[in-house]
């Protein structure tokens, strides 16, 4: 068996890494190695507002339904000087670091959600994580103890080791923004892998993030601080969602992000995104994304927001009603008729061109206008068949939305 002695002896005898590459390849080594030998029991102290934490973060990477018992656990990993849980559904992948004292290095893998359960209930106090080897784990706080049957920590499917070359940075402000103003339109079924995920694009500065369900198209422009190569990949909606619960979101902290063909890698403060891309070309937008117009108005989005959000009282969930647009000189009147009642209200406009009848999905056009920040939207529309586009005049966004065939919707 090595001893202690033994390890530094190990860590002496190979060179220094030069790369993060080599860094994470030693330190799966280490782990799949002799560390079951060297690390029998494990003890470690940490507050209960750090462990939470840590715990709430990894959480959102244990599937919800799986085949694999081991991957509804949390790797509690302390073979090193440093706390580190990790969860990996095999697709998404977190790690994050917390504070502690290791009183006695190891490892082991918990069930995420009953681990996850009792940290929530404990004392607001330190809490003491021991271990045996037969993967017995004793969870002590003031005078609550639990004593629960854990894994070998052997076991568990360690993230995947990631070349980190180019590195794209933006601030977790902006990137969280930026998930928020296009993930309410990915698809939300698998029939189509493309729709359920977000292209990622960037040339140069530019960052464009495009989110599609086929009835309607999504694009923010990020200006990037930075010039990069161009990358072009599709990264899981629930990749995205989950980024967004556990970015703290400060504008003067920076995120880190890697891509490889096959991974998007988010780093941010403590903590580790790994996530598969979704293979497969995206959909070409472009020819979608035509300039001209009829018809071009003008509103206040406050008014036209709060105007559509009140017509859908008259809906039932699963109903598809149309909110139907009367756009005419100075005035957009818009109307919704259901098996409830009826609703007519007129909002003051700037148009240009011709009058319009239009229908639309009020639940999209809701969507688009609570992630616009700008007092005045300005849509633009060409027929009763043909896609709305509200825009703004920099190219920061784009929000199309197809119409519907009111006739047909409202017999």
């Amino acid at each position: 068996m090595l001893t202690d002695t033994g390890l530094a002896v190990l860590f002496h005898s190979i060179p220094s890494p030069t790369t993060e590459k080599t860094e994470n390849l030693l330190y799966i080594y280490l782990y799949t190695g002799a560390r079951k030998e060297l690390y029998t029991d494990m003890k470690i102290i940490c507050s209960k507002a750090d462990l939470a934490k840590g715990v709430g973060i990894v959480s959102k990477a244990v599937p919800s339904k799986t085949t694999m018992p081991i991957l509804e656990c949390i790797l509690i990993d302390a073979t090193l000087d440093i706390i580190r849980l990790t969860a990996n559904d095999m697709e998404l992948g977190i790690q994050t670091e917390i504070d502690g004292d290791i009183r006695e290095h190891g490892m082991i893998a918990i069930d995420a959600k009953i681990f996850s359960e009792i940290v929530r209930k404990l004392p607001d106090s330190d809490i003491v994580i021991e271990t045996d080897e037969k993967d017995q784990m004793t969870i002590t706080c003031e005078k609550a103890k639990f004593d629960i049957m854990g894994r070998s920590g052997d076991d568990f499917s360690y993230l995947p080791v990631i070349e980190k070359t180019e590195t794209v940075t933006i601030s977790q402000f902006t990137l969280k923004e930026v998930i928020r103003q296009t993930i309410f339109s990915i698809a939300d079924n698998d029939n189509n892998k493309l729709m359920t995920g977000e292209l990622f694009e960037i040339e140069e500065n530019d960052l464009k993030v495009v989110s599609l369900d086929g009835h309607r198209i999504s694009i923010r422009n990020i200006e990037l601080k930075n010039n990069y190569s161009h990358k072009k990949v599709v990264v899981p909606g629930k990749t995205l969602q989950e980024v967004c619960k556990i970015l703290p979101g400060s504008a003067e902290d920076e995120v880190s992000i890697f891509l490889t063909d096959n991974h998007i890698v988010f780093e941010f403060e403590n903590t580790t995104v790994v996530s598969r891309l979704i293979e497969g070309e995206y959909f070409k937008i472009e020819q979608m994304l035509s300039s001209d117009y009829e018809t071009k108005v003008k509103i206040n989005k406050r008014e036209l927001l709060d105007c559509i959000d009140r017509a859908t009282l008259l809906v039932k969930e699963g109903d598809k009603k149309p909110i139907i647009m009367n756009i005419t000189d100075g005035t957009m009147e818009l109307k919704i008729n259901s098996f409830i009642g009826s609703m007519n209200e007129d909002i003051d406009i700037a148009k240009e061109g011709k009058d319009i009848l239009i229908g639309f999905n009020p639940k999209f056009f809701i969507d688009a206008l609570r992630v616009i920040d700008e007092e005045e939207v300005t849509l633009y529309m060409v027929n009763p068949k043909a896609p709305c586009f509200i825009k703004d005049d920099e190219g920061k966004f784009i929000y199309l939305i197809l119409p519907v065939n009111f006739n047909a919707a409202t017999n």
